[in-house]
C-alpha cells in the first residue's frame, strides 16, 4: 500500500504548481486566483524509486466563515488526517502570515510528519525572503521554486528517506483472496460486511461517516480463505454536504491497491452516481476486478421493467465496466448476499487464469486473419507473436512491426475477442505492443 503525501496551505500559495511537478503532468488546474482548487486531487508519483499517492488540496483559511474555505478547510482537515507525510507550503513573495502561524500550530498538534516549504524563491535575490519563516521555531524550511524546479530535490530526497519501503504481501494475506467494500457513504459497507462475517464485525449506523479506518478481517467460508476491508466513508458526522461526499476516494484507493475484488456498493434507492462512476474508474485504473452489488434492494418498488432499467442505466453510465458483473442485494435481510461468493469465485478464477503460449499464439492469428488491421500507406500490419506476462489482471504483450500504428479501435477488437475466446469476460485485461526487438 502506497504511503500518502498531502499538499496543504493557504490559497494561491503554488499548491497546484507544485502537485503537478511531482506528479509529472498539468492535472490541476493553475490560475492565479485564489481557491481555484476546491476538491481534492490525486495523483501517483514516485521518487528516488519510492512510490506515493500524492493529494492536492484547496487553500486552507483557519479564520474564515465563507461557505466555500469552511468546505475547503474541512477539505484539507481531512487530507491531513488521511496523510502519511505533509508538505507545507507557504509563498515567500507574501512574507509568514497569521494564516500560516494557525496552520503550523495545527500540524504540530496532529503530530504527522511535516516538511516545510516556502515557495517562489525564484533566485538568489528572493532567499533573503526566507529568514522571517524560522520564526515559526521549525529548524528545516526548504527554499524552492515549485514553477522552475528549484529545491525541489533538496526537498523530496529528505521526504523520500521518510517514505516506508512497500512491504510484500504477507504469507497469511496472500493466499486468501482479498475483497475490498468500496462505495459511498452511507451505501451500507458496514451492513454487508457484517451480514457476510455474520456478526457484528464493523459499526453500522445511518450517520454517514461511522467507520473511521479501513477494517481487515481474515475469514474462511467453505473451506476457502478470504481477507475482508471495509473501508471508511466520510469522516464527519456533521455538515454532510455535495463537496465532503468526494472524501471516500483515498480510503478507497488504499483498498483497491489491496485488493484482488473490489465489491464497488451502489444504492438501489438513489442509483449509480458519479461518485459511484469515479470510485469503479479508480479500480480500473489499477487492473483491480470489480463486482457491482446494488444494495437497498428490497426497499425499491418493483414491476417489470425495474431490474433491465437499472442495469441499463449502470451499463450507459459506466461504459468502461461493461465486463464487471451485477449482483443485487440486501445487507439489512441478507437478500442474494451469499450468492456475492459465487461471483467472487468465478471472477477470481478468470482473474488468475494463464493461458498456454502455444494456444494463445494460435487462436490469436485466427483472430487476425477473420479481420486484419487496415494497412498503412499500403504496407500491411506484422503481427509476430503475443504472450501472457502476468496475472491480476491478466497482461498480454502482443509483438508487432509498428507497435505505434495500431488504431484503439482495432486494440479494442482484440482486447474483445480474447476475452470471449479464453474465457476473460468479467475481468479487465491489458494488452501492450511492443516492436520484436524491445
Amino acid at each position: 500500500m502506497k504511503p500518502v503525501i498531502a499538499i496543504i496551505g493557504r490559497p494561491n500559495v503554488g499548491k497546484s504548481t507544485l502537485f503537478n511537478r511531482l506528479a509529472g503532468r498539468s492535472k490541476a488546474i493553475v490560475i492565479d486566483e485564489p481557491g481555484a482548487t476546491r476538491d481534492r486531487n490525486y495523483a501517483e508519483s514516485a521518487w528516488n524509486e519510492r512510490p506515493f499517492t500524492l493529494i492536492d488540496t484547496g487553500g486552507f483559511e483557519p479564520a474564515s466563515a465563507v461557505e466555500i474555505l469552511v468546505q475547503m478547510r474541512e477539505q484539507t482537515t481531512l487530507a491531513i488526517e488521511e496523510a502519511d507525510i505533509i508538505l507545507f507550503l507557504m509563498d515567500g513573495r507574501d512574507g509568514l502570515t497569521p494564516s500560516d502561524q494557525e496552520i503550523a500550530r495545527l500540524l504540530r498538534m496532529s503530530q504527522k510528519k511535516t516538511f516545510y516549504a516556502v515557495n517562489k524563491i525564484d533566485g538568489p535575490r528572493h532567499e533573503a525572503l526566507v529568514s522571517e519563516f524560522y520564526r515559526l521555531g521549525i529548524e528545516n524550511i526548504y527554499a524552492i521554486s515549485a514553477q522552475h524546479g528549484q529545491g525541489l530535490d533538496e526537498m523530496m530526497d529528505a521526504v523520500s528517506e521518510h517514505l516506508p519501503i512497500a512491504k510484500p504481501t504477507s504469507e497469511e494475506e496472500g493466499d486468501r483472496i482479498r475483497i475490498a467494500v468500496i462505495g459511498r457513504p452511507n451505501v451500507g459497507k458496514s451492513s454487508l460486511v457484517n451480514r457476510i462475517l455474520g456478526y457484528e464485525r464493523t459499526i453500522a449506523n445511518p450517520t454517514p461517516g461511522t467507520t473511521r479506518d479501513a477494517i481487515d478481517t481474515p475469514f474462511s467460508r467453505n473451506g476457502k480463505k478470504y481477507l475482508l476491508i471495509d473501508t471508511a466513508g466520510i469522516r464527519r458526522k456533521s455538515r454532510i454536504s455535495l463537496t465532503l461526499e468526494k472524501y471516500t476516494i483515498v480510503q478507497a484507493i488504499k483498498a483497491i491497491e489491496r485488493a484482488d475484488i473490489a465489491l464497488i456498493l451502489l444504492d438501489a434507492k438513489e442509483g449509480i452516481s458519479e461518485q459511484d462512476v469515479k470510485i469503479a474508474g479508480l479500480a480500473m485504473e489499477r487492473g483491480t476486478a470489480c463486482v457491482l452489488v446494488v444494495n437497498k434492494w428490497d426497499l425499491v418498488e418493483k414491476d417489470n421493467s425495474t431490474f433491465g432499467t437499472f442495469v441499463e442505466d449502470i451499463r450507459y453510465n459506466s461504459k468502461f465496466l461493461e465486463f464487471a458483473p451485477i449482483i443485487f442485494v440486501s445487507a439489512l435481510s441478507g437478500q442474494r448476499v451469499t450468492n456475492i461468493f459465487e461471483l467472487v469465485e468465478r471472477v477470481y478464477a478468470q482473474y488468475t487464469k494463464r493461458i498456454e503460449t502455444g494456444e494463445l499464439n494460435r487462436k490469436i492469428r485466427e483472430i487476425i486473419e477473420n479481420n486484419p488491421p487496415p494497412g498503412r500507406q499500403s504496407r500491411p500490419h506484422v503481427f509476430n507473436y503475443i504472450t501472457q506476462v502476468a496475472i491480476k489482471p491478466p497482461t498480454f504483450i502482443l509483438f508487432v512491426r509498428n507497435p505505434g500504428t495500431i488504431h484503439f479501435s482495432y486494440e479494442r477488437y482484440l482486447v474483445n475477442r480474447i476475452r470471449e475466446t479464453f474465457g476473460f469476460e468479467e475481468v479487465p485485461i491489458r494488452l501492450f505492443f511492443r516492436n520484436k526487438g524491445e
